[in-house]
């Protein structure tokens, strides 16, 4: 059974930190492109993060520089590290699972598998 899971989220202060995990099964290939997204209220779902199977990662331009994924040596378990918090990153974030071998997985369309979401509240 495929499996995404995601912890870390909660309240945070604006300026302030968090890192999401997001533990990932068996079936989930090392080969998959991964990637974080988030939705907040009456929002459309945006991708922010998207990690190859190469190691290259591509970032939206709302936390770049702020935000950095990464996975274990295992593979087993997906990161983002948040960081400089703002309000305005309040959201559900969600762990997801693309295509093998895709470079760029950025977009909703790319995804095979989802995680069930992490809130994260940022305030000011």
């Amino acid at each position: 059974q495929v499996q995404l899971v995601e912890s870390g989220g909660g309240p945070v202060q604006a300026g302030g930190s968090l890192r999401l995990s997001c533990a990932l099964s068996e079936f989930i290939s090392s080969s998959r492109c991964m990637g974080w997204f988030r939705q907040a209220p009456e929002k459309e779902r945006e991708g922010i993060a998207t990690l190859a199977s190469d190691g290259s990662a591509i970032y939206a331009d709302s936390v770049k520089g702020r935000f950095t994924i990464s996975r274990d040596n295992a593979k087993t378990t997906l990161y983002l590290q948040m960081d400089i918090l703002k309000p305005d990153d309040t959201a559900m974030y969600y762990c997801a699972a693309g295509r093998t071998y895709q470079k760029n997985c950025l977009t909703p369309a790319d995804i095979t598998y989802w995680g069930q979401g992490s809130q994260v509240t940022v305030s000011s």
